[in-house]
């Protein structure tokens, strides 16, 4: 059995809410497995083609979650460090301090937003359940519901990923389907 079949086989006997939670908590795992342990030198590596490094990725996670699923999903404020944050002077403020701040920092930064959000979602989950609506609407006047906003974190946590490994394939020469089944976030 490869090694994504058996992670979703556990997945068949499960609510959808549990189901969606597991999917996204995979792909916490596995891009905090890509993501952990470095210095501040792979923190800051690029790949030839890109400017992007680990730290800044991790940083921009970390405001996503934030921004998804607190504030858009929630209706809560953006709390720290973001509301101290001008992103209208320094739009790429995530990127460029991601590449430059320590790794406990970086680390710390995301933790605290992961953390913040599993509270956020199970209690939005509770209230309002999957097929409730998130706390923005679209522009057009659409309101997304919480499922569209847990599937787009999971899309999320996907791409960037993948991202992520092919920057820490090219750091240390990890690489790997998923986080060991002992990787803790």
């Amino acid at each position: 059995m490869s090694e994504t079949a058996g992670q979703l086989s556990s997945l068949a006997a499960s609510t959808e809410a549990e189901s969606l939670m597991s999917v996204l908590e995979r792909n916490r795992r596995t891009f905090a497995w890509k993501t952990s342990g470095l210095d501040e030198k792979g923190l800051r590596a690029t790949t030839a083609a890109s400017a992007m490094t680990l730290g800044g990725l991790v940083k921009h996670v970390a405001l996503v979650e934030a921004d998804w699923l607190a504030v858009k999903l929630a209706g809560q404020e953006y709390g720290a460090p973001w509301d101290t944050i001008n992103f209208d002077a320094d739009p790429d403020w995530e990127w460029r301090t991601g590449a430059l701040d320590s790794p406990e920092d970086v680390y710390a930064v995301w933790r605290d937003a992961v953390e913040r959000s599993r509270e956020l979602v199970a209690e939005v989950i509770r209230e309002r359940g999957l097929d409730g609506p998130a706390s923005f609407t679209w522009p057009d006047g659409r309101t997304p519901t919480v499922r569209a906003m847990l599937l787009d974190m999971i899309e999320e946590y996907a791409r960037h990923t993948g991202h992520a490994d092919i920057l820490r394939e090219s750091v240390d020469g990890r690489v790997g389907e998923g986080a060991p089944e002992n990787f803790t976030v």
